[in-house]
C-alpha cells in the first residue's frame, strides 16, 4: 500500500507540474512520470490511446482548414449579427453562441474570436460584462461533450464499445446536448443579475472617471462585421457541415437493426460499414482535402491557426496523460476495485465526483475520458450511468488557469470579469458549478428514462 501511494503521488506530481507550465508541458511532463513508473518502479507500461489520437488529428486538420479558408469568420459573423440584434438578452444568447460554435468545430478555443464582441456589446448596452462573459467562457467548454467530433465524445464511444456498451454518437448527443443546454440556461439565469449594475459599481465608476480608461473601454468596437466573406469561405462551411452530416448518418447505421441470414444485425454490419472511429477519420480528412483543393484553404495558414495548434496540444496532452494513467491504474486495477467497489456499486453515479476532480487537475475533458473511463467500466459501472454523468468531465474552471478563462478576463475592458484575490473566488466559479451540476443531474435523469431497467434500480 505504501508503494502504491508513492507511485500515485508521482502521477499527481507530474500532472501538477505539467499544469503549472501549461500547453504542451502537461503531456510531456506526464512522460517523466511514466518513465519513473516504468524504469524506476518496474511497472508494465500501459497502452497509449492511439485510436482517439488519430481521430483528433483528423478532426483538427479539418477544422484548421475551415479556419484557414475564412469559413470560421463567417460562422462568427453570423453569431455576432444575432447578438447585436438582441443585446438585451446577451447573458442568455452569448453562452448559446459559444456553446454551438464548440459543438460544430469540436474545440472551445473559438471563444477567442467572439469573446471581445460579447464584451463590447454588453459594455455598450450598460450590462455588466461579467454576466455574459463568464458564462459564455464556461459554455464554450461545456460544448465539448456535445460535439460529434470532439475527443471526449469520440473517446467515450470508442472505449464504451470496447467494453461491451455499444453506444453511438447520436445516442451520446441525445443525452448530453439537452442536459448541457439546460445547465447553461440555469447558469445564465443565475448570472442575469449577478454583481452590481455598472452605474452602481464604485470600482467601475472610478475607472470610467479616468479619461484614458474611458477611451480604452468605449473608444473602439470589436467586430467581425467589417470582414469580407468570400464564396470560398462560405463553401468551406458547407463542406464542413456536410462532413458532420455524413458522420451522423453513418452513426445512425450503427443503431438500426435488420435481419440478415435469420439473424438481427445492425445496418452497418449488414452493409459492411467500417467502425465509427475509422469513418470519422476518413470523412474529416476528405473534408480537409476538399477545403484545400476547392475552398482556397492555405495549408500553411491552417497549421498556423489557433484551432489546429490548440488541437495538437490536446493530442500531446491526451497522449501523455492517458498513457500515464493507464499505466498506473492498469497495474493497480484489483486494488482500485477493492477500494471503490463498495461505493460505486451502491452509488454508481458517484463516479461523477472522480471525473470532476481529475478534470480539475488535467485541464482536458478528452484526457479525463480516456484515462478514467476504462477504470469506471472495470469497476462494473453500467454504460448508461457513465453516459449520464459525462458532463462531469469538465472541472478545470475550478482553478482559473485555462487559456479561455484567462483570455476572457483580458478581453473584458470593464474589469468586471476577474480572478479573485484568493484564486478560487473568480468569475467562472458560480456559472461553472451551476452548469456542470445541473447538466450532470439532468443527463443522469435522461439516461434513467432512456434505460428504464436502470431507472427501476435507481428507484429501489
Amino acid at each position: 500500500m505504501a508503494l502504491m501511494i508513492i507511485e500515485l503521488l508521482i502521477v499527481l506530481g507530474a500532472l501538477y507540474v505539467g499544469s503549472r507550465y501549461g500547453s504542451l508541458a502537461l503531456g510531456a511532463i506526464s512522460g517523466i512520470g511514466l518513465a519513473i513508473l516504468v524504469f524506476g518502479f518496474g511497472m508494465k507500461p500501459g497502452t497509449p490511446p492511439t485510436d482517439v489520437i488519430y481521430i483528433i488529428i483528423a478532426a483538427v486538420t479539418c477544422a484548421g482548414t475551415l479556419q484557414a479558408s475564412g469559413g470560421m469568420d463567417w460562422m462568427i459573423q453570423v453569431a455576432e449579427k444575432m447578438l447585436r440584434k438582441h443585446p438585451d438578452h446577451i447573458t442568455f444568447l452569448a453562452p448559446l453562441c459559444t456553446f454551438f460554435l464548440t459543438v460544430l468545430v469540436g474545440t472551445g478555443h473559438v471563444v477567442y474570436t467572439i469573446m471581445p464582441i460579447i464584451c463590447d456589446i454588453a459594455l455598450k448596452k450598460g450590462i455588466r460584462p461579467e454576466r455574459p462573459c463568464a458564462v459564455a467562457s464556461v459554455a464554450s467548454q461545456v460544448g465539448i461533450t456535445c460535439s460529434p467530433i470532439a475527443a471526449a465524445v469520440v473517446a467515450f464511444m470508442t472505449i464504451s464499445n470496447s467494453n461491451g456498451y455499444m453506444v453511438t454518437i447520436p445516442q451520446i448527443l441525445l443525452v448530453t446536448i439537452p442536459a448541457c443546454i439546460i445547465g447553461i440556461f440555469c447558469a445564465s439565469l443565475c448570472s442575469y443579475h449577478r454583481g452590481k449594475d455598472l452605474d452602481k459599481d464604485s470600482e467601475f465608476q472610478k475607472r470610467d472617471a479616468d479619461p484614458q480608461m474611458h477611451e480604452y473601454m468605449y473608444g473602439s468596437s470589436a467586430t467581425t462585421l467589417d470582414k469580407v466573406i468570400t464564396r470560398s469561405a462560405k463553401a468551406s462551411v458547407y463542406v464542413f457541415l456536410a462532413a458532420l452530416l455524413v458522420i451522423v448518418c453513418f452513426a445512425f447505421c450503427q443503431i438500426f437493426h435488420v435481419t440478415k441470414d435469420d439473424e438481427s444485425v445492425t445496418l452497418a454490419t449488414a452493409m459492411g460499414i467500417p467502425k465509427m472511429n475509422l469513418i470519422i477519420q476518413i470523412i474529416m480528412l476528405t473534408a480537409a482535402a476538399l477545403n484545400i483543393m476547392f475552398c482556397k484553404a492555405d495549408p500553411k495558414k491552417a497549421v498556423g491557426g489557433a484551432v489546429w495548434q490548440s488541437g495538437m496540444v490536446a493530442v500531446v496532452a491526451i497522449f501523455g496523460i492517458a498513457w500515464l494513467a493507464d499505466t498506473f491504474f492498469g497495474n493497480y486495477l484489483e486494488e482500485m476495485k477493492t477500494a471503490l467497489s463498495g461505493i460505486v456499486s451502491q452509488y454508481p453515479w458517484s463516479i461523477a465526483f472522480v471525473f470532476f476532480l481529475v478534470s480539475v487537475l488535467i485541464n482536458s475533458q478528452g484526457a479525463v475520458v480516456v484515462a478514467m473511463l476504462p477504470l469506471a467500466y472495470s469497476l462494473g459501472i453500467p454504460g448508461p450511468v457513465l453516459l449520464g454523468v459525462l458532463p462531469s468531465v469538465y472541472g478545470y474552471f475550478f482553478i482559473p488557469n485555462y487559456p479561455s478563462d484567462i483570455a476572457t478576463v483580458n478581453f473584458d475592458r470593464s474589469g468586471t470579469t476577474v480572478i479573485g484575490k484568493y484564486l478560487l473566488n473568480h468569475s467562472f466559479m458560480m456559472p461553472g458549478l451551476v452548469s456542470v451540476c445541473v447538466s450532470t443531474i439532468v443527463g443522469y435523469l435522461i439516461t434513467c428514462v432512456l434505460f428504464p431497467g436502470y431507472f427501476a434500480g435507481f428507484m429501489q
